[in-house]
């Protein structure tokens, strides 16, 4: 089982998770914010082509992570899942496409893989973030979210590997040139989440398994690499865990769970 990011932060992001089965493959994208061509040579980037996704998986609907969905799942025949939520605000875009729902506590079988949604506070009609396995490891995925709660503690759990959002610094956020209310939003409960509050989950979750974390959808403005790798490794034994950051331009390349 491995995982790659095609790029991560208000201007898109996708995911792509893959686990090998004998000659069978299995590689799912979560979410895909993305325009057709940009997908497509970020695919390119990691040696994937668009007929090597099994299927597309919704976090929520706001546009850096819906907004290439329908029109790549439509043009490559490609199966979305998501909640009914965040299908009631992008129907109107669904047309032709296969969809398949899911929801908090849900097991969804899609090839070698298992995805487990669970819900997380964000401004969004029925968010959900995902724990997959293969059976042997697991990874946790949690951005978009305001803040912990007993279930996101829970649900990423006993993790090899996860991708957690370090969205902003908090005084660089109040320092910040944004408008009053657009620091409101991000800092709210429902906005997403600072290296601060990712610290505190970090600390909180049983991380007997965890071997790599990435820091993921970072702020240009609002956040460096630096602060947010600082915010983790600090609560973390050092050289346990494995802990990088995500980019918008570049995302990832592929990491294996068995490392």
């Amino acid at each position: 089982m491995k995982f790659a990011s095609l790029g991560s932060g208000s201007e898109g992001n996708a995911l792509l998770i893959s686990a090998t089965s004998g000659s069978a493959n299995t590689t799912v994208m979560l979410d895909c914010g993305f325009g057709l061509r940009e997908v497509e040579s970020r695919l390119a980037r990691l040696q994937m082509k668009p007929a090597h996704i099994s299927a597309i998986v919704v976090t929520h609907e706001h546009q850096d992570h819906v907004g290439g969905v329908f029109k790549f799942a439509r043009l490559h025949q490609i199966p979305v899942w998501l909640s009914c939520g965040t299908y009631q605000a992008v129907k109107a875009s669904s047309d032709g496409v296969s969809m398949h729902f899911c929801r908090d506590g849900d097991r969804v079988a899609i090839g070698d893989l298992e995805l487990f949604p669970y819900t997380v506070p964000h401004d969004a009609r029925e968010p959900l973030q995902y724990v997959v396995g293969d059976g042997c490891r697991k990874l946790g995925v949690l951005t978009d979210a305001g803040h912990a709660t007993p279930r996101v503690i829970e649900a990423l759990g006993a993790c090899d590997a996860l991708v957690l959002e370090c969205n902003h610094d908090r005084r660089m956020l109040a320092e910040s040139t944004y408008p009053p209310s657009l620091k409101r939003r991000i800092a709210g409960a429902y906005g997403h989440l600072s290296n601060e509050t990712s610290a505190e989950i970090l600390s909180a979750i049983d991380k007997q398994c965890l071997r790599t974390v990435v820091c993921a959808h970072l702020s240009r403005q609002n956040n460096t690499p630096a602060l947010a790798l600082a915010a983790l490794c600090g609560v973390l034994d050092a050289g346990q865990v494995n802990v990088m950051a995500a980019c918008q331009e570049q995302g990832f390349a592929w990491l294996d769970l068995r490392n």
